[in-house]
């Protein structure tokens, strides 16, 4: 599913976690995508996020979960 908001193509994006085995987990990874500027959260759960956002705003968030300890991985 994908939208066009102010010219840039927005795609929803699911990213499977490794190495979340808690509700703490769950609190850290939603804190750290709600960081980034513009991504919109649509679900964070115990071994996976759901995301909405540009380009740079998903690679962002790869990223963020990355730096928090995690190991993502974007499922098809």
């Amino acid at each position: 599913m994908s939208s066009i908001i102010a010219g840039f193509i927005r795609l929803i994006m699911k990213i499977v976690i490794e190495g979340m085995d808690s509700a703490e987990c769950t609190r850290k990874i939603r804190k750290a995508l709600k960081e980034i500027p513009g991504l919109q959260v649509r679900e964070v759960s115990l071994g996976s996020a759901v995301v909405d956002g540009d380009t740079k705003q998903r690679a962002a968030a790869l990223e963020a979960i990355e730096k928090a300890g995690f190991q993502p991985h974007i499922s098809a």
